[in-house]
């Protein structure tokens, strides 16, 4: 936040000024929803801890919106990379033959390719209409039992074991229980109909293009 608010004010005051500022978030802002319903960036903010944190930070953004700059939130889902975020965290144990569903399993899991966000950053980049937040997940999200059973597809590894919830809790501390157990269907709408094309739509391709040697 104190960043943010730095950084903002400052090229705000400059007398050429940048004409774009991105700014990163998380799908946390939208909080706990129902694993039935699909949030898009006009759903409002949730009222936990990450929540209050992704809204206070975006906020500080508003300088360089009332400079004129063109303003970017990235509200990112849960990152598929293997050297890093859950997956790196993950992968060890599904890798023993020890990984299952987390939870209960039908929390919904908004994910997006590592390999994907370049690409969205620069369609971000030359469509200028696009302002404010931008959901950065694929337009499938899918359950974390359906998520658990791909990736034990594509390594080839059984996912009987179930993850208790106080697991994830140590694993990935507040960040991983808001978005890996308590979960969100989230949509990337303004993507989607700002003409973005997903080279990484599906699960199964998402998770084979990352692990791969």
């Amino acid at each position: 936040i104190d960043s943010t608010r730095f950084f903002s004010r400052t090229i705000a005051a400059l007398k050429q000024k940048p004409k774009l500022l991105i700014s990163a978030s998380a799908i946390g802002y939208y909080g706990n929803r129902p694993s039935d319903q699909s949030v898009t960036e006009n759903d409002s903010n949730g009222n936990d801890f990450l929540a209050r944190l992704c809204h206070d930070w975006e906020k500080e953004t508003v300088p360089a919106q009332e400079a004129g700059i063109r303003v970017v939130h990235l509200r990112t889902g849960v990152v598929l990379a293997k050297n890093g975020g859950a997956i790196a965290k993950m992968l060890p144990i599904f890798q023993l033959g020890l990984g299952g569903v987390l939870g209960n399993g039908r929390q919904m899991m908004s994910w997006v390719a590592l390999g994907e966000i370049p690409y969205i950053i620069e369609h971000i980049v030359r469509t200028t209409q696009l302002t404010g937040p931008i959901n950065i997940v694929s337009p499938k999200p899918v359950s974390n039992q359906e998520f658990t059973k791909v990736l034990g597809d594509v390594i080839r590894r059984p996912t009987i074991l179930p993850v208790p919830s106080f697991g994830i809790e140590l694993l990935f501390g507040e960040m991983g229980r808001t978005l890996l157990l308590e979960g969100l269907g989230v949509v990337p709408q303004k993507l989607l109909q700002s003409g973005y094309k997903f080279r990484y739509d599906d699960l199964k391709l998402a998770l084979t293009s990352v692990l791969k040697p």
